[in-house]
Formats: C-alpha cells, structure tokens, sequence
C-alpha cells in the first residue's frame, strides 16, 4: 500500500517553521488546551525534557508567532497563533500529525540532515580552498 504523500503546503510549512520534533511536540501541546498558561517547568515535565530546553521551546515558538507571553505572569506563554491563516496550517499539521507521525518525523529529520550536511560542507570548502 502506498502512503500518503504530505500535501505541498504542510511539507513547506514543515520545513520552513518546525525545526524540530520537540519544537513541534510542544506546539502540540499547547494547542491542545489554548486556555492553559505554560510555563517551562510544566512544559519540561510533559515533555520529558530539561527545563532550559523547554524555556528555549517556547521562546522559539514565541518567536515564530505561534504562542504569545500571558499576559500577567513573566515566563508565561499560551497558544495563539499569530494569524487565522497560522493557526488553520497548524491545526492542519496537528491533523496531519496524528495520522501520519512517522512522515512528518522524517521530514523534519531530513530537513536537519540538510541543514547539518550544508554546515559541514561549507567547512569543506573552506578547507578546500
């Protein structure tokens, strides 16, 4: 049987905003319960992740105008997307996710593969030169 292939708009989404799987499981997360405020120690226990790491993910997700600061409480974050047009590729993503983990895992590895091969080569070619 033939899997389904990422439709275009999701694989350029996924390959342009989501560098990370963690980045991606936090996202996630937080979409799941819009109403809930983050902060990154509860991030980090549901994440099974370092503490730090789960203040660089949201961070990073504050950055890419999918969550925002709450309001009253510093190092707070919940889910809102930046956009209408944000929020329905996420949602799409999250649908996507669900039914298709492996694929899009491996788009996001590949995506890093690239960008770790992209690195190294332009060590070489200064090594070269």
């Amino acid at each position: 049987m033939e899997k389904a292939p990422i439709p275009e708009d999701l694989r350029r989404f996924v390959l342009t905003s989501i560098p990370s799987v963690p980045f991606l499981e936090a996202l996630l997360l937080l979409r799941a319960d819009p109403a809930q405020e983050w902060h990154s120690d509860m991030l980090a226990q549901r994440l099974y992740v370092r503490e730090r790491t789960a203040h660089t993910l949201l961070e990073d997700l504050c950055r890419a105008g999918m969550v925002a600061p709450c309001a009253d409480s510093p190092g707070c974050y919940g889910y809102r997307p930046g956009s209408p047009q944000l929020g329905e590729r996420i949602d799409a993503l999250a649908e996507l996710y669900t039914k298709h983990l492996v694929e899009v895992t491996h788009l996001i590895h590949s995506s890093l593969d690239r960008k770790a091969q992209q690195f190294a080569d332009a060590f070489k070619l200064r090594k070269d030169s």
